[in-house]
């Protein structure tokens, strides 16, 4: 007997065509490409104008050119700025150093003691957040130069920042959500809070320190105003002050050197968050692991 065919017909709820799902796909890609793109285009433009010279640089051409080393030279050697990357990075990893450990203990003593008004006290740590730099600058600078003759010092620029209410809020969070059970074995086992800090809350919160490495070193890096207000001396400038004073309103400003300046300010902060890009994701709970 001949077999009967019958016409396969696609069940209820199975999967869409596969040429609908690739144009679905190509779509998507498009507009994440164009996203990136837009968000990129300001540091593609300061890259190809850093590699420009002369009138080209201030004209509306938008082809690469071969003075970029040339430009970079410029602004490392002739404008100070190698000096200026060094004290912002000095500032900065002592900031990041600083407000992750000082935020590690708060957090300890927030989740792990109990104390009068604490529930006040960590709403109080949470209303610094709404008071920005610029608000408080006039008391700071009366403050750091007048009290405690800190003006014109790294001191002046590193400690006032050392206090972080987000590493707070971070690692509060993140102590909360690990088991009670460990700090009752660990004091069974006779470990002060500073031993259960460093040998089980802290190999148990990596993620969450890169995490708010990266953002404090970002910001201790991208400081202006407060150094700009606070800081006399050449030699001990940060590099995003140097960078405003590459472009010399005296004078023909060379927009070549100033892009190129940009560019090398911003390799840092890259470096960083590049080294540190896992650990980011997973303290924000952005990863598949925490």
């Amino acid at each position: 007997m001949a077999r009967s065919t019958v016409a396969a017909v696609p069940a209820a709820g199975s999967r869409p065509p596969r040429r609908r799902r690739r144009g679905g796909h190509f779509w998507t890609h498009l507009i994440l490409i164009i996203a990136v793109f837009l968000v990129a285009s300001p540091l593609l433009f300061a890259l190809i104008k850093a590699t420009q010279a002369g009138a080209q640089v201030i004209g509306p051409s938008l082809v690469p050119g071969g003075h970029f080393f040339e430009n970079a030279l410029a602004a490392w050697k002739g404008a100070g700025l190698g000096r200026y990357m060094l004290n912002s990075g000095v500032v900065a990893v002592c900031v990041t150093l600083g407000k992750t450990a000082l935020s590690l203990l708060a957090a300890l003593a927030f989740v792990y003691f109990k104390f009068p008004l604490r529930g006040l006290a960590f709403a109080l740590v949470l209303f610094t957040l709404m008071l920005p730099t610029e608000l408080l600058i006039v008391a700071l600078f009366d403050l750091v130069s007048g009290t405690f003759k800190w003006a014109d010092s790294y001191a002046a620029i590193i400690v006032p920042f050392l206090a972080s209410a987000t590493g707070v809020l971070l690692f509060r969070q993140h102590f909360m959500n690990i088991p009670a059970s460990l700090a009752d074995a660990a004091r069974i086992d006779g470990a002060g809070p500073l031993t259960f800090l460093s040998r089980v809350l802290i190999p148990m919160s990596w993620n969450t320190v890169g995490a708010l490495a990266v953002i404090q070193f970002v910001s201790a890096w991208d400081q202006y105003l407060w150094p700009l207000v606070i800081m006399q001396s050449e030699d001990k400038q940060v590099v995003q002050v140097g960078l405003s004073k590459l472009i010399d309103v005296e004078s023909q400003t060379s927009w070549g050197a100033v892009m190129a300046g940009a560019i090398l300010a911003i390799i840092p902060p890259v470096l960083v968050f590049t080294a540190l890009q896992e650990q980011f994701s997973k303290g924000f709970a952005l990863g598949q692991d925490k």
